[in-house]
C-alpha cells in the first residue's frame, strides 16, 4: 500500500500550499449549500404536524449536534496519531479542532433549549442525551484549557491528547443514550435502517444543511490550521518564502 499520502498531510510545507488553493472553491460550494439549505429548509419544506414552524429549528440543531460528535471523534483520532506516531500536524489538527467542535456543541444545546421549550414545556431536563452532550462541551473545554496550561506546546500536545482519547467514550454514549435509557429526546429519524421518519421536503433541506455546517467548519479548521502552522513554523526558511 502506498502511504505516500499520508506523509504529505504530515507535512505542514505541503498542507499549507494545498489549502491555500482549496479555501476559495470550499468557500464557494459552503455558501451554495446554505443557500440551498436556507431556501429549502425556511421556504420549501412542510411545517410538522405537532410541532408546526418550531420544526424549522433542527435544520439547524441537528448539523451542529452531529459536527459536535464528528469533531470530537476527529479530534481524538488526529490526538491519537499524533500521541502514537509523534506527528506535529496531527497535534496541530487535534488543537485546531477543539474551539470549532466546542462551538458547535454551544450551539446545539442553545438550539436544542430553543426547540425543547415549546416541545417539552422546559429549556432544560437532565435527560441523558443532553446531560452527554453537556460533557462533551466540558471535555471540549478541557482540551482547550490543558493544553493552554503548559508553556511547552509538545507537553500540552500529548497531556490534552491523552483527555481526547479517554473522552471519545462519551460520543457512543450520547448517540444510544436515547436506547439505554428513558429519554424526552427523540430516536433516530434520517440513519433508521428501513426509512428516514421525514418528509422529503424535510430531509433534502436537513441534508442540504448538515452538508454545510460540517464544510463551514471544516474550512474555519483550516484557516485555524494554517495560523497554528504559522505560528509553529516561524523561523523556517519556506514560511518567510511564504510571507
Amino acid at each position: 500500500m502506498n502511504w505516500q499520502w499520508f506523509h504529505r498531510l504530515g507535512s505542514p510545507k505541503w498542507f499549507y500550499a494545498k489549502c491555500t488553493r482549496w479555501l476559495p472553491w470550499l468557500w464557494l460550494i459552503c455558501v451554495t449549500l446554505f443557500g440551498f439549505g436556507l431556501y429549502q429548509g425556511l421556504l420549501n419544506s412542510v411545517a410538522d404536524y405537532q410541532q408546526g414552524e418550531t420544526v424549522r429549528i433542527m435544520y439547524l440543531h441537528v448539523p451542529t449536534a452531529f459536527a459536535s460528535m464528528m469533531f470530537y471523534v476527529t479530534m481524538a483520532v488526529a490526538a491519537a496519531v499524533g500521541y502514537i506516531w509523534r506527528m506535529k500536524m496531527a497535534h496541530m489538527v487535534a488543537i485546531s479542532v477543539a474551539p470549532v467542535g466546542a462551538a458547535m456543541t454551544f450551539l446545539a444545546l442553545a438550539t436544542g433549549s430553543l426547540w425543547g421549550q415549546p416541545t417539552w414545556g422546559t429549556w432544560w431536563v437532565w435527560d441523558a442525551r443532553l446531560t452527554s452532550e453537556l460533557i462533551l462541551l466540558f471535555l471540549y473545554l478541557g482540551f482547550i484549557a490543558l493544553h493552554q496550561s503548559f508553556e511547552d506546546r509538545e507537553v500540552g500536545d500529548r497531556a490534552a491528547g491523552v483527555l481526547a482519547m479517554v473522552g471519545v467514550i462519551n460520543v457512543p454514549i450520547i448517540h444510544y443514550s436515547v436506547y439505554w435509557w428513558n429519554s424526552l429526546h427523540q430516536g433516530a429519524t434520517v440513519s433508521k435502517l428501513d426509512k428516514p421518519s421525514l418528509d422529503p421536503s424535510m430531509l433534502s433541506a436537513l441534508m442540504y444543511m448538515l452538508l454545510a455546517v460540517i464544510l463551514f467548519c471544516s474550512i474555519i479548521i483550516i484557516m485555524r490550521l494554517r495560523n497554528e502552522i504559522l505560528s509553529r513554523e516561524q523561523g523556517k526558511q519556506w514560511i518567510k518564502e511564504v510571507l
